[in-house]
């Protein structure tokens, strides 16, 4: 480490964070004088847009020699993404879950997610498995337009286009500005996301720590502020289908696009630690299981459950922290979370669910955006 190391850290983050932001506002705008929906370009534009930051880190770090840095990223931002970001917005206020997303989309996300536990299991995603995690983004993203282009609902419709409908009028000024705000984010992205992979290796070979667990942790969180942001301003504004939605097609596209990209442009594919296998991806497979059973009663996730997918992200940082530094309390710290959290957890869940298949559904306050 050097005393640059920990400004180009934070350096690094902010730019990641500006640039997503400026690349999302000129595609969202160029969109909009071509005439695509607002509904589309959140379901697509905007949900991929804010894991563009994943997608580059991932990139860089493959083609810098740090396999474990971009598959902690990916691992970790689906984890981060659903406990820590459906957590914060919960607390602020019930998310509403669209009937599609319980239907279609978190059933797509734990197909993903063991379809990638599946071809870990020999240590490695080849490029074979790469190309064919490419083929079903695009699969994926032709589905969400076509599904999109027969949405009936108005107030989804209105919701989706008081966030993304700005008018732009459609002149070439316009296109040529636009198209700058692109390039400017975009190599934002790549300017940011070198500092933040070279400052991140950097601190892990200091600490002592493994790149994998900086990218699980530091890296993961880092380059998912932009979800973070985009949902706890849609929550908080009321536009509790956007929250969900985005942090749901962000962790498909993390899985299909990010890592895709990155083991089927990586000459030999994506090496992953035995350590991801036996314990990060069961913990990222059961985030995307656990979050069918709290969607479905009542398409609505509580403060209660917000609270607790918090309380789970904090064990899981805890868990990290301790077996990084091989602390003495590890052993302890598991019991406790395998015998008495996680049982006190589904019993709890259990007693939440029952009652609302049979009454009808857990319901909504009514925000004022409604």
């Amino acid at each position: 480490m050097t005393w640059m190391t920990i400004p180009s850290l934070v350096l690094g983050l902010g730019v990641l964070v500006v640039g997503a932001e400026i690349l999302v506002k000129g595609a969202s705008r160029i969109a909009l004088m071509f005439g695509i929906s607002p509904l589309i370009i959140g379901l697509t534009i905007v949900a991929y847009g804010t894991s563009a930051p994943e997608l580059v880190v991932s990139l860089q770090a493959v083609f810098a020699g740090q396999a474990d840095i971009s598959i902690g990223n990916v691992v970790g931002s689906n984890i981060f993404n659903i406990l820590l970001i459906l957590g914060v917005c919960a607390t602020i206020t019930p998310l509403v879950v669209a009937q599609q997303l319980i239907r279609l989309d978190v059933p797509i996300l734990i197909a993903v997610s063991a379809l990638l536990m599946f071809f870990a299991q020999d240590g490695r995603v080849n490029r074979l498995d790469g190309s064919i995690f490419v083929l079903g983004a695009i699969l994926y993203t032709t589905f969400l337009i076509f599904q999109s282009r027969r949405e009936k609902n108005p107030e989804i419709a209105e919701e989706y286009a008081q966030e993304f409908g700005e008018p732009v009028p459609k002149t070439g000024q316009q296109i040529i500005r636009q198209a700058a705000y692109i390039g400017a984010g975009m190599g934002l992205l790549i300017l940011g996301s070198r500092w933040l992979v070279e400052s991140s290796v950097d601190i892990a070979r200091a600490l002592g720590i493994s790149e994998l667990v900086i990218g699980l942790t530091l890296v993961s969180l880092g380059t998912s502020l932009p979800e973070l942001a985009t949902s706890v301003v849609a929550s908080y504004r009321g536009e509790r289908d956007i929250a969900v939605g985005n942090v749901v097609g962000s962790n498909i596209f993390n899985i299909l696009a990010v890592l895709g990209f990155a083991a089927s442009l990586s000459p030999t594919g994506l090496a992953i630690a035995p350590a991801v296998i036996k314990f990060d991806l069961p913990v990222m497979f059961a985030v995307a299981v656990i979050c069918l059973p709290v969607f479905l009663t009542g398409r609505l996730i509580s403060r209660w459950e917000g609270i607790l997918f918090l309380g789970y992200y904090f064990s899981y940082a805890t868990y990290l922290v301790l077996s990084a530094t091989s602390n003495e309390n590890l052993s302890l710290f598991t019991d406790i979370i395998l015998f008495i959290v996680i049982p006190a957890t589904a019993i709890a869940l259990g007693l939440s669910i029952i009652p609302n298949l049979f009454k009808g559904t857990k319901t909504a306050p009514k925000s004022d955006s409604d």
